[in-house]
Order: structure tokens, then C-alpha cells, then sequence
């Protein structure tokens, strides 16, 4: 091992005496990946390092208090870094092999290993392990595209892509447990402070959250170009306008009258039988309980869906990306479409495909739901948007990311 290091440490002396300048773009292109490639390979054994020695209690036996206090020390990091050192090489140790090969093979990070290591990890035990290995395989394919961040939110619905049977009854179990806590924890407190403020925090449950998004998101909007509240002020004046409006209407009854409009997605066959979950604009899943509660007192906007999602009845269609057409776009795509984009619908806007000044209709077959920062993406040139034959949108990433320029789709806000 020793002279095997030694060795690796002499070729890093060979590429620090390198001169940088005299590489061409390509061979500097290449030799970033290859360095990063190599840095990746080289922390993952000593990650097995260090997992070997606190399997051995060789920090203990010589006198420190952990593994974590002799690393801070030894190695003069942070004790933050010594005990994620120490907690990312257990959870290394604990991973299918093909994470570690992976990482050996400079396939993946470790920072994407550990997202792998850790989503599998925390699959049901019922899935057994040969789902398990599934997913290990999908989640590895995957981070060759998406970074750590994304490959985690991704991974909290990977058994929809290797377990659809499972994945339903996992995912239920899972929202009624965080249903029952975000239940048992909701609360609001006002705090009266001495600079004549008060202080308003608390938590809420996701439905009463999203009745609270639809009731001041209308009222947070700038007044005018000389409106400059920040987006916190303008919430808050929000909230203090509807409280006055309650005011005003001279009763607040305990329950009955008019609530704010909630979409929540999911089939009849659904609805009826309380089976599977449903969806809200937001992208928040609520459980079979609490659609049917919401479906008894407020008003349901009806969308019938065929299979793999196809929008088969909303309504007559118009000019703009509004009414029934904004309704079956979002439908259709979740969210923004954009790939890896978290983005819920409510943030996002309608785009033609192909530009309406360049004579491209306002249909649900020429358009895509964007957020902001995609959609100006979208616009500067380098992406390239178009409709599938199967009527999802995809995207054509520029030349310098993707060679080939293969088609991607956003995973995060459909299931395939």
C-alpha cells in the first residue's frame, strides 16, 4: 500500500511540474477530468482507510477519545470534516460493492456515492435485494449526468422506476408517518419582541400550508414599478391583508364558506378507492386521507388522464397559456421540464416550442413549462426544446456538454 501511494505521489509531482500553458484546449479539458477522476479514486481508499481503522478502535486504543478527535488531529482538519470523514466511510462500507467499484472506477464522486449509499439505504426493507440492486445500478447510471444534489431528489423516487408495484405502498406508508408528524408538530407562535416587533414561526401540515400559499400569493405581487419591498415585506403586508379582509367580512365561522382553489392530481379510480396518493401544484404529495377531506370541502377541478399521463380532457383550449390549457400543461408536465429541475408549476411559465411570432400555435403540443431561469435559458440558444412522438417534452443539450446532443427528460416531476 505504502509504496503503491509513494508511487501515486511521484506522478503527482510529474503533473505539478507540468506547463499548464503549453496544453492545447482539448488535453486541458481532458486533463481536468482525468485529475478530478483521480482525486475521486484516491479519496475513496482512503475512505476505506479510515473506515478500517475505526474498526479497529485504533484511535481509542492510543488515547484519543474517537476516531474523529485522532483524525481533527492527526491530519489537522476541522472537527466538522474529521466526523464526516469518519460517518462517509461507514456509509461507503455499508454500500452494495457496485457503489465502491464505482468509485474505484472514477464512475462516480464520492459525494454522489454517498447519495447512492445513502437513498439505498433507506429503501423499505420489504423491497428485498434485488430491488435494492436495481436501484443501486439506476442511481449509478444516473449520476453520470446529474450532480449530488439532483441524483438525491431523484433517488427519493427511484423505486417508481425499478418497483412501480412497490413504489406506491412505499410511498404511502412514508407520507402517512410524515403526515402524523407534521400533524403532531404544527404549530404558530407569536412572540412579542422588545423593539416593538413580534415574532411570527411555526410549522404547518401540508395542506394548511398550501391554503396559506394560495390564499397571500395573489397579494405578494409588486404594486407597481415603485414598489420596493422586499419579497419578505410584501409577504408579510400579504398576510396582514388577508387577516383584515376575514376582519371585514364581520363573521369567522368555524367551518363552511368559500375556500382557496387547490389542484390536487390523481385518477378517479383513485379518489374513489383511496389507493394512491395525490399531488398538488406545488409538487407536495398528500395521502388517499387527506385528498378525500380536501375533495369534501373544496372545489375539485376535474381532469381525466389516460395512460402515461396523456391529457385526454380539459377543456376547450385558448389563445394564451391560461384556463384549461395552463391546467393541462401542468398536468402534463409536473413542473418545469427542464432536466433536474425541482421547480413546481406554480413557478413556471407556458413556452411555445416553436415561437408564436414564428407561427407556432398555442397548443398543448407546442408547449413546455419553464421556470424562469430555464426559460431564459432556453431562449439564449445553447438548449434546444422540442415534443417527443410520445407527446413529453425533451431536451437536446448544447455541443460542449453532449457531443452526441442525446435527448434528456426531467425524472424529478414524472414518473416513466
Amino acid at each position: 500500500m505504502l509504496g503503491a501511494l509513494a508511487q501515486a505521489g511521484g506522478a503527482v509531482d510529474d503533473c505539478a511540474e507540468a506547463v499548464l500553458w503549453a496544453l492545447s484546449d482539448d488535453e486541458l479539458l481532458a486533463s481536468i477530468d482525468a485529475a478530478h477522476a483521480v482525486a475521486q479514486r484516491l479519496a475513496t481508499v482512503q475512505l476505506g482507510l479510515v473506515r478500517e481503522l475505526d474498526a479497529r478502535g485504533l484511535a481509542v486504543a492510543r488515547g484519543a477519545a474517537s476516531t474523529a478527535v485522532w483524525l481533527r488531529e492527526r491530519l489537522r482538519l476541522s472537527g466538522r470534516s474529521a466526523r464526516q470523514m469518519v460517518q462517509l466511510a461507514t456509509t461507503i462500507d455499508a454500500a452494495p460493492p457496485s457503489v465502491r467499484a464505482a468509485l474505484l472506477g472514477g464512475t462516480i464522486t464520492v459525494e454522489q456515492g454517498r447519495v447512492v449509499a445513502e437513498t439505498v439505504a433507506a429503501l423499505p426493507v420489504e423491497v428485498g435485494p434485488e430491488v435494492a440492486d436495481k436501484a443501486t445500478e439506476l442511481l449509478i447510471a444516473w449520476a453520470d449526468r446529474l450532480d449530488p444534489s439532483i441524483l438525491s431528489r431523484l433517488g427519493e423516487r427511484v423505486l417508481t422506476h425499478v418497483a412501480p408495484d412497490l413504489a406506491d405502498q412505499a410511498e404511502l406508508a412514508a407520507l402517512q408517518r410524515a403526515t402524523e408528524r407534521a400533524e403532531a408538530r404544527r404549530h404558530v407562535t407569536l412572540s412579542e419582541q422588545k423593539n416593538g416587533q413580534v415574532r411570527l414561526s411555526g410549522n404547518l401540515d401540508t395542506d394548511t400550508a398550501s391554503l396559506l400559499r394560495e390564499a397571500i400569493d395573489p397579494l405578494c405581487a409588486p404594486a407597481g414599478d415603485h414598489d420596493d419591498r422586499s419579497p419578505g415585506q410584501r409577504r408579510a403586508d400579504a398576510l396582514g391583508e388577508i387577516c383584515r379582509l376575514a376582519l371585514r367580512t364581520g363573521t369567522l365561522p368555524d367551518n363552511g364558506g368559500d375556500r382557496p382553489q387547490i389542484v390536487v392530481t390523481m385518477s378517479l379510480d383513485a379518489l374513489l378507492n383511496g389507493v394512491r396518493a395525490g399531488t398538488l401544484e406545488t409538487g407536495a404529495r398528500l395521502t388517499p386521507g387527506t385528498v378525500r377531506r380536501l375533495a369534501c370541502d373544496a372545489a375539485v377541478l376535474p381532469a381525466v388522464l389516460g395512460g402515461n399521463s396523456q391529457i385526454l380532457d380539459v377543456g376547450r383550449q385558448r389563445r394564451l397559456f391560461t384556463g384549461p390549457l395552463r391546467r393541462a400543461l401542468v398536468l402534463r408536465d409536473g413542473g418545469c421540464a427542464f432536466p433536474g429541475c425541482d421547480r413546481p408549476s406554480r413557478w413556471c411559465d407556458g413556452h411555445h416550442v416553436r415561437h408564436w411570432a414564428d407561427g407556432g400555435a398555442t397548443a398543448l403540443g407546442n408547449a413546455v413549462l419553464l421556470c424562469g431561469h430555464h426559460h431564459r435559458l432556453i431562449h439564449q440558444g445553447d438548449w434546444t426544446v422540442r415534443i417527443a412522438p410520445d407527446g413529453q417534452p425533451e431536451f437536446l443539450p448544447p455541443g460542449w456538454l453532449d457531443p452526441l446532443r442525446a435527448p434528456r427528460r426531467n425524472l424529478y416531476h414524472r414518473r416513466c
